[in-house]
C-alpha cells in the first residue's frame, strides 16, 4: 500500500488523509517559482522541524519531486510534497500565499498550533513538544 495521496482539484475531490489544503494563490505562486527555476516537474516541499521561538518551525523548499514515502497534494496542477512526520503536525492546515502592504510570502494556517510567535513561522502543539529558541 502506497503512502502517497494524489489529489485533483480540492473543490471536487475528497481531502487527503492529512487534510492539508492549498489555496489557488499558493498553487499559482508555486507554479511561478518552479518556472523561474526551470523545474517543470517539481514541487514545493513543506516540512516541520524543531526550533523557532515556539518549539517547531515551518520550512519550505523547491523539490525535483516526491520522495518514496512523501504525501503528495495536487491542486491546479501544482504539487506540494510533505514527509509523513511533518504531515502529522500539519494535519488540517491550509497553505496560502499572501501579498499585501506588510509582507508577501507563504502562510500556513495550522489548527494544531496552540501557540505561535509573532513572526508566524514557528508554533507549539497542544502536547507542548519541541524546544523553543529565542526569536531572531
Amino acid at each position: 500500500m502506497s503512502n502517497l495521496v494524489m489529489l485533483g482539484d480540492m473543490t471536487d475531490q475528497p481531502k487527503p488523509a492529512t487534510g492539508i489544503t492549498i489555496t489557488d494563490a499558493a498553487a499559482q505562486r508555486v507554479k511561478v517559482l518552479l518556472a523561474q527555476k526551470n523545474m517543470p516537474g517539481g514541487a514545493l516541499r513543506v516540512f516541520v522541524v524543531g526550533g523557532g521561538c515556539s518549539g517547531y518551525q515551518y520550512g519550505m523548499a523547491l523539490a525535483e519531486g516526491p520522495e518514496e514515502d512523501d504525501i503528495v497534494i495536487t491542486h491546479n496542477d501544482t504539487r506540494i510534497v510533505v514527509d509523513p512526520d511533518s504531515a502529522r503536525m500539519l494535519a488540517g492546515s491550509e497553505i496560502d500565499y499572501v501579498e499585501d502592504i506588510m509582507k508577501s510570502g507563504f502562510t500556513i494556517f495550522n489548527p494544531n498550533a496552540v501557540k505561535s510567535c509573532a513572526c508566524g513561522s514557528s508554533f507549539q502543539t497542544a502536547d507542548g513538544s519541541g524546544t523553543p529558541r529565542a526569536c531572531r
